[in-house]
């Protein structure tokens, strides 16, 4: 049976690199399985390249006969091919939320954020959240709703009993602009204090003073996930487009990014301190 918190999203990736990993292991072409299989040119590849929405649990039992799996192997494939199937309350919102994010945020068990001209998405009061989407002037106040809902309830991960650990760090920039006039700030950034005082949520602030810092180039999210198995993820946000890292070299530099953005911020009290002295 799956855990209570995991992510179909994470296991369609573990499940790409696992089928890569036992056909290579055998010496075994792609082009060579797909024929074995009658497969169409291109299918075992896509899914390979985590190119798939819900894995065929037939597909894996046929190459579990390819590659001579034992049983409890066999069974291991069919059991994360169900689990990769799952469809969460997300679906329910895949008009508005791009990607695939509140789905790995689901199944994270660490969400290290950085933000330099926005609170972050999961800290956003419903206010605060409609006036960053009213500067874009280009959504009707129907979908601005639409998208706030979504938003808001992609929030409920942080009440949850496997409540996800959370490190946010915010430019001080973000927090002195003022998105949906005084009182919506007022209020954001009371809010950002009470989160602050929840044991999963850690909020620092990188000071103006503080000058350049490692991630002047731009926001970004590394999720870590509970099982081993289930690699990290590095999340970037453009105005297009979403993506998503997974090469080891691109997460360890994240990773050393976030350090060094730790620790040219605020520490966690001092930043609550500054937060506020902004009220």
């Amino acid at each position: 049976m799956a855990d209570s918190r995991y992510s179909p999203s994470a296991r369609r990736r573990r499940l790409s690199a696992l089928l890569r990993r036992m056909r290579e292991e055998r010496g075994l072409k792609i082009e060579a399985v797909n024929r074995e299989l009658g497969w169409a040119s291109g299918k075992l590849s896509r899914m390979e390249r985590n190119e798939w929405k819900l894995p065929s649990v037939r597909d894996m039992k046929d190459l579990g006969e390819v590659y001579k799996l034992s049983d409890d192997m066999r069974e291991a494939l069919v059991s994360l091919a169900r689990e990769a199937r799952v469809r969460g309350w997300w679906v329910e919102y895949r008009d508005v939320l791009r990607g695939g994010l509140a789905d790995f945020e689901s199944g994270a068990s660490m969400i290290r954020t950085f933000e330099a001209l926005l609170v972050p998405g999961l800290l956003q009061i419903p206010d605060y959240a409609a006036g960053v989407l009213r500067g874009g002037r280009v959504l009707s106040d129907k979908d601005i709703d639409r998208k706030v809902e979504g938003r808001i309830r992609r929030q409920e991960i942080l009440a949850s009993e496997e409540a996800p650990q959370v490190w946010a760090v915010v430019d001080e920039a973000a927090l002195r602009k003022t998105v949906g006039g005084a009182d919506v700030m007022r209020e954001q950034i009371r809010h950002l204090v009470a989160m602050a005082e929840r044991p999963n949520i850690d909020i620092q602030v990188i000071r103006d003073a503080s000058g350049s810092h490692a991630a002047m180039d731009g926001s970004f999210m590394i999720l870590d996930f509970p099982d081993p198995a289930d690699l990290p993820l590095v999340y970037i946000e453009t105005a297009t487009e979403d993506l998503y890292l997974e090469q080891p070299e691109a997460i360890q530099r994240y990773v050393t990014i976030f350090g060094h953005v730790c620790s040219a911020a605020e520490s966690p009290e001092a930043s609550v301190r500054y937060l506020e002295s902004l009220i």
